[in-house]
């Protein structure tokens, strides 16, 4: 793999140093976790040396195994041979592929069940995996810090349900704060005397007492957990949604509350054909909505963003030193990107430079957007020609990125979009640019353009360009060369610079003499 990037010595500026070239972080280039739910057990394996790894391998079996377990007080039989099966076979996959000892986590049902210690034995004689079985208050933690690991600057109230319990951490400053547990959880729920009526009197007896132990908590919603994800995708279906990424999705109390009665009304079969939704785990949608419209009010959250990322994100944050911790996953992911995948690594940041001037307003958000579009400016060069500025919108929106509002991404994928061709009308992905104002439309097209052209003047990735300056009151782009990069500015080069006068409703002044 190609890492040549800047010379040693060279100001890094907002881009700083590739994490990937740190040793601390080469040590976590593949790392296997195992999390033993209450409703599911799965093994996620990160592979890519960067602060928001790529996911290599991910297989999640739905067993069940808290099921029935308020009646009995025991692991349920058949969850029990079903997770021991799919261990035996996760076991058998991290052989093949050479990882280090997987880290595998037991969640509420192992911790609460009589035969918990029991079924832990077993797996370590039948597989040799340690399970370690995490306290409730743990368990947010590890949850809260999968949250950071997409979001390293987030704050607010995370929430995780499992099948048999509830979790809640507080966030701040890139640290966990405060955390509860409780046996909130749908397969604990279901099984309540009473019916719905009694279920729900139960739940907001619980959740005022953990509104009374947490305190006042009106920020951000972080919600984590398979039966919130199946919420979210049922809201998105409500609402005709053009993006179906669920990582970032975001949700107001007023949504919740209209999801709420949309499923109470709607045929859950149906519903879940729809949504792609498994049969395990609609079954429990019903009793987690209950738990969320109450969560919501009791909290009053002034929004509610999905996470992906949770415990087995978290264990992985686990491993690492706070200064990987601490930068920033999208920038991170397209620096390795880069590196592994551009014709001329390093160039990003020169066309960053290059194009900075259109943007000197813009906020610190949307300047992390453009670094993020500098880098990967080129990445997808091995696409056929015709279908390159789509596959580059494809890839940035649909992509496994941390830190990436939906907004942001469209905004991402139509620069990168315009990096390819000039027009994005008649593409599939139109519905899309409705996520996007007016003036995100027209600042995408911008930056997709001045890289169209800057690309032009490739050289070497410590070779200056030039300069472009811009003034918007008078409507001026100024052009000057670098003494080696004249010979560049031929017929197609001057034709895309006039390409993002125009989206720019600029005059044009060119200096190209010596």
């Amino acid at each position: 793999m190609n890492q040549r990037m800047e010379p040693t010595g060279t100001n890094w500026d907002v881009f700083g140093r590739p994490l990937f070239e740190d040793p601390s972080a080469r040590a976590l280039s593949r790392v296997g976790v195992i999390d033993v739910g209450s409703n599911s057990v799965r093994l996620v394996v990160f592979d890519g040396a960067a602060r928001s790894p790529a996911y290599f391998y991910n297989e999640k079996i739905m067993c069940g195994l808290g099921a029935g377990m308020s009646e009995t007080g025991r692991l349920n039989p058949e969850g029990r041979v079903r997770a021991l099966a799919a261990l035996k076979r996760f076991a058998c996959l991290a052989n093949g592929m050479d990882l280090p000892p997987l880290t595998a986590v037991a969640t509420a049902a192992v911790r609460d069940a009589e035969d918990g210690p029991e079924f832990c034995d077993e797996v370590l004689r039948e597989t040799g995996l340690r399970i370690w079985v995490i306290g409730g208050e743990e368990e947010a933690r590890l949850s809260a810090q999968g949250v950071l690991l997409g979001w390293p600057g987030a704050y607010g109230l995370v929430c995780d349900i499992g099948g048999s319990s509830m979790e809640l951490a507080e966030i701040s400053d890139g640290r966990v704060g405060k955390r509860l547990t409780s046996q909130l959880g749908p397969l604990k729920l279901g099984g309540l005397p009473g019916g719905r009526r009694g279920r729900k009197e139960h739940i907001k007896t619980v959740m005022a007492g953990l509104s009374e132990q947490m305190g006042e908590q009106h920020n951000r919603l972080f919600l984590v957990g398979g039966s919130w994800r199946a919420i979210a995708r049922i809201d998105m279906a409500r609402r005709g949604y053009p993006l179906r990424v669920l990582h970032e999705y975001r949700m107001t109390p007023a949504a919740v509350r209209e999801t709420a009665r949309f499923i109470d009304a709607s045929d859950l079969d149906a519903l879940r054909s729809k949504c792609g939704i498994s049969a395990s785990r609609m079954a429990l949608v019903p009793i987690a909505t209950d738990v969320l419209v109450r969560l919501v009010r009791t909290f009053g959250p002034k929004d509610i963003a999905i996470s992906s990322y949770g415990i087995r994100e978290g264990l992985l944050y686990e491993q690492m030193p706070q200064h990987l911790r601490d930068r920033d996953p999208l920038i991170e992911s397209c620096h390795f990107a880069e590196a592994k995948d551009a014709r001329l690594p390093g160039f990003g940041k020169m066309l960053f430079d290059f194009v900075m001037p259109l943007f000197r307003s813009a906020p610190p958000a949307r300047v992390r957007i453009i670094q993020a579009a500098c880098l990967l400016h080129d990445v997808s060069w091995r696409a056929h020609p015709d279908y390159r500025a789509e596959v580059c919108f494809e890839n940035a929106t649909r992509a496994n990125l941390g830190g990436l509002k939906h907004s942001e991404r469209v905004f991402l994928g139509l620069a990168l979009l315009h990096r390819y061709r000039n027009k994005r009308e008649g593409t599939a992905f139109e519905n899309l640019y409705t996520l996007l104002d007016e003036k995100g439309l027209h600042q995408a097209e911008v930056l997709g353009k001045a890289m169209r052209f800057g690309a032009m003047l490739w050289m070497h990735a410590d070779e200056p360009l030039g300069e472009l300056g811009w003034q918007p009151k008078k409507k001026l782009l100024t052009l000057t060369l670098a003494e080696k990069a004249r010979p560049l500015f031929g017929e197609v080069a001057e034709a895309r610079f006039m390409s993002l006068a125009q989206t720019l409703g600029a005059e044009v002044v060119v200096n190209t003499a010596p």
